[in-house]
């Protein structure tokens, strides 16, 4: 099988400009390749992993991959599927997020100088110097307004008002891929399936200014089966920082996905045989629990490393009744939580990360949603003494968040 038939295979392609010349650029590991990162916040999520996966697929091949930091595109950001404009970012804020990044992307790709060795570039050291009239005389007149209002990027955004700004963002994401087209021998660009009319104005103004090809494909977003993304929701993401999300509830996270979408993830972000993975499409009832354990513990082994992937798996078991129980998930409390020698359950709640807030502890609790060491909690001013707290107690909100609650 060859690395395109073998991408096809596992669902990741989703859009082309030219295929045949794409297969024989990758399958022959002559493409210099780039995915771009904009640095919106200080962790990457687990819906970038479908890209990091990706790009490390492409290196094994011997395609050598640029990750592209946003410095300058994520001045402006990408209204690419958003109802509402982006944050503005301070340059320091940016910069502190370029480097989070680089440490998490240095557990899927290799950098480095030598042949194939990944590069990782920040477009703020050309954009940002860019003189707008000199930008406009230089590519202004090869970008079609008519053509751009069509984007599939900018039409949810048309129908709330799309600001000046975003709509820059297609000109300076096809000018970082006509730079390093010149600059670094970039050959194609790759990218999330709604980046496609972005993609598109970088190999237009390639070939419009320079009268060469340059090639796109638009890598299949990681959704379920309601067609919501998966692991990058606004406001519920899940991090691959571990103090922003820990290596338990990032393993949690991929354990609990619907047994309609487990072996989609399986097939899309781990790197088993796909030879193990069609033996698995056949697997049904008690099995599909075992294929989302082997998906939890391969990504988390992943991002996190095999120990911590062994603790959090058994973790996980332990709550279930199958394993010691030592690596659940601790938050510690202090005194301070303490009021007349006992904890409010929804301060315990609130403080583990189980709730949001004291409302919504108060409503799961009213809905018969929390256990305190396998009880049912129904009294919403439910006191816990602090001299219980010393040895532990073990919380449950619903059926799959726990935490051990320890006073130290």
């Amino acid at each position: 099988m060859t690395l395109y038939e073998e991408l096809t295979a596992r669902g990741l392609i989703a859009q082309v400009t030219d295929e045949d010349k794409i297969k024989d650029l990758i399958n022959e590991g002559k493409a210099t390749f780039y995915i771009g990162f904009d640095c919106t916040a200080d962790s990457l999520t687990a819906g970038h992993f479908v890209t990091l996966t990706f790009m490390k697929r492409l290196q094994q091949a011997g395609n050598r991959p640029i990750a592209l930091i946003g410095g300058g595109t994520t001045m402006i950001g990408d209204p690419s599927g958003r109802s509402d404009m982006r944050k503005m970012l301070t340059k320091e804020a940016i910069d502190h997020n370029a480097e989070c990044f680089k440490r998490q992307m240095e557990k899927f790709i290799d950098f480095g100088e030598g042949p194939g060795q990944a590069m990782m570039v920040n477009n703020a050291d050309w954009l940002l110097d860019l003189n707008y009239v000199d930008l406009l005389r230089e590519v202004g007149a090869c970008f079609s307004v008519n053509n751009m209002l069509r984007a599939e990027c900018y039409k949810q955004r048309m129908e709330k008002g799309l600001s000046f700004l975003e709509f820059n963002y297609m000109i300076m994401q096809s000018y970082d891929f006509y730079h390093m087209f010149q600059t670094l021998g970039c050959n194609m660009q790759f990218g999330g399936n709604d980046q496609w009319s972005n993609m598109l104005g970088g190999t237009e103004l390639i070939r419009r200014k320079l009268g060469r090809d340059a090639y796109a494909m638009t890598v299949s977003l990681l959704t379920d089966s309601q067609g919501m993304k998966m692991g990058k929701t606004a406001g519920n993401a899940v991090w691959l920082d571990p103090d922003k999300t820990s290596p338990y509830d990032f393993y949690q996270y991929w354990r609990n996905v619907g047994d309609a979408d487990v072996m989609k993830c399986i097939r899309m972000l781990t790197f088993l045989p796909m030879e193990q993975i069609e033996e698995m499409d056949h697997w049904r009832d008690q099995q599909i629990n075992q294929a989302k354990e082997i998906l939890a513990y391969e990504l988390t082994k992943m991002v996190h490393g095999e120990e911590e992937a062994a603790k959090a798996q058994s973790a996980a078991k332990a709550l279930f009744g199958a394993g010691s129980g030592e690596d659940v998930p601790v938050t510690e409390i202090s005194e301070a939580d303490i009021t007349d020698g006992a904890a409010d359950i929804k301060t315990l709640l609130v403080k583990a990360g189980l709730c949001k807030s004291n409302s919504e502890a108060r409503q799961n609790i009213a809905q018969g949603g929390v256990t305190l060491d396998g009880e049912k909690v129904t009294d919403l001013f439910l006191a816990v003494p602090a001299e219980k707290l010393r040895t532990g107690v073990l919380l449950r909100r619903g059926k799959k968040s726990y935490r051990k609650i320890v006073l130290k």
